[in-house]
């Protein structure tokens, strides 16, 4: 495979599990990592754009959810929804620091931007996040 598409498959699987969708990245970025084959920072950065700008949706469907929530394929039910504007009320902002982690980190992107936080500051943390669960993972499979 064209080392262009394997960073390319790392960065829509990483995309993926930021969103709705099941999908494991961290599994993906250990499994090129022990072949030996890719550079790491690469990968890293494949994997961590991947999954902010993953998040990037979320925040965007929370921004319009007023648009979407009634159809049929929104992925998040209203006491979804409600739960995590709970946990971002309770917790603020720094609460995206928790984007990277399971089942809570998706509904926390949404919930940001149904409660408006702003962009710049969204991404900020949201990217010191995903990036920082990447080092974790790499450093876990032995690329340190």
């Amino acid at each position: 495979m064209s080392e262009l598409g394997v960073y390319g498959g790392l960065f829509l699987l990483s995309f993926a599990a930021a969103t709705f969708f099941p999908a494991q990245s961290e599994i993906g970025l250990v499994g090129l990592i022990l072949t030996g084959d890719y550079s790491l920072p690469l990968l890293l950065a494949a994997a961590s754009a991947g999954n902010t700008l993953g998040a990037v949706v979320n925040w965007i469907l929370g921004r319009f959810v007023d648009r979407f929530s009634d159809r049929k394929w929104f992925p998040v039910s209203q006491k979804q929804m409600d739960r995590a504007c709970g946990w971002y009320r309770k917790y603020g902002q720094w609460s995206l620091l928790l984007s990277w982690a399971p089942f809570i980190g998706d509904p926390l992107t949404f919930a940001a931007g149904i409660l408006r936080e702003p962009f710049w500051m969204f991404l900020l943390l949201v990217s010191v996040a995903k990036t920082g669960r990447y080092l974790v993972v790499a450093w876990a499979a032995g690329a340190f």
